[in-house]
C-alpha cells in the first residue's frame, strides 16, 4: 500500500516547485523513520501514510482537498484510521504561529519530520527555491518582521526570503514536540545561524 502511494503521490508533488517536490517527500519519510525508532508505540504506517500525503493539498498550491480525500479514500483503511490521518496532517503547517495541536504520538512525528526539513541547509536551499518560484526578493533590510500574525496574513503577505527566516524557521528548533526531533534540530538551526550571519557580513562588506 505505501509503495503505490508513493507512485500516486510523486505525480502530484511533481507538478510544485523544488521547495515541495517529491524529495522533500522522501527527506520527511527519512527524517520520520529517524524518529520512529524513538518511539515503539508510534503507528509506524500512519505515520508514513500523513507523511506521503501531508502536502498533495498544501494551500500554498491548491484551495481544494480534493487531492487529499482521494487519495485517502483509496487506501484499505478504516473510517478512524482516515481521520487520525487527516488531524495529523492539519497540525503539520505552522500557519503564520496559528498552528493546530499536535495531539497524537503521530501527529508530533510527523510534525517534527516536515519542520526539520525546514531547516538546516536543505532549509535554507528550500526557502530560496520557493522565494525564486514565487518571484520574491532574496532579503529586504526594511521589511519589518512579524512576530505575531493571522493565517492570512502569515500566506497573503510576499515578504523577502530572508525574513521568513527570522518570521518561522529560526522559531522551529523550540517547537520541536519529540526528544529525537529536539536532538536533530540542534545541529540544523545553528549551521542556519551561520549561514544567516555569513550572508550579512557578505550584504555589508565585511566578509
Amino acid at each position: 500500500m505505501i509503495n503505490q502511494l508513493k507512485e500516486a503521490v510523486q505525480k502530484i508533488y511533481d507538478q510544485f516547485d523544488a521547495s515541495h517536490d517529491f524529495q522533500h517527500i522522501e527527506r520527511v519519510l527519512q527524517n520520520a523513520e529517524s524518529i520512529l525508532e524513538t518511539e515503539p508505540k508510534a503507528d509506524p504506517e500512519i505515520v508514513r501514510i500523513a507523511v506521503l500525503l501531508h502536502d498533495v493539498s498544501d494551500k500554498k498550491y491548491t484551495d481544494s482537498k480534493e487531492n487529499e480525500e482521494t487519495l485517502l479514500n483509496s487506501l484499505n483503511l478504516s473510517a478512524n484510521q482516515k481521520q487520525h490521518i487527516k488531524e495529523i496532517i492539519e497540525s503539520v503547517s505552522f500557519n503564520g504561529g496559528n498552528e493546530v495541536a499536535a495531539k497524537s504520538i503521530e501527529a508530533k512525528i510527523v510534525r517534527d519530520a516536515d519542520r526539520l526539513d525546514a531547516i538546516g541547509a536543505v532549509g535554507i536551499a528550500r526557502t530560496f527555491a520557493y522565494g525564486g518560484a514565487k518571484g520574491r526578493k532574496l532579503y529586504d533590510d526594511n521589511e519589518e518582521v512579524r512576530f505575531e500574525m493571522s493565517e492570512d496574513d502569515y500566506r497573503s503577505k510576499s515578504t523577502a526570503s530572508v525574513t521568513h527566516f527570522y518570521e518561522k524557521l529560526l522559531l522551529l528548533k523550540n517547537l520541536m514536540t519529540t526528544e529525537k526531533g529536539k536532538e536533530m534540530a540542534e545541529k540544523r538551526h545553528t549551521f542556519m545561524v551561520g549561514f544567516l550571519e555569513q550572508l550579512k557580513a557578505e550584504r555589508e562588506g565585511r566578509a
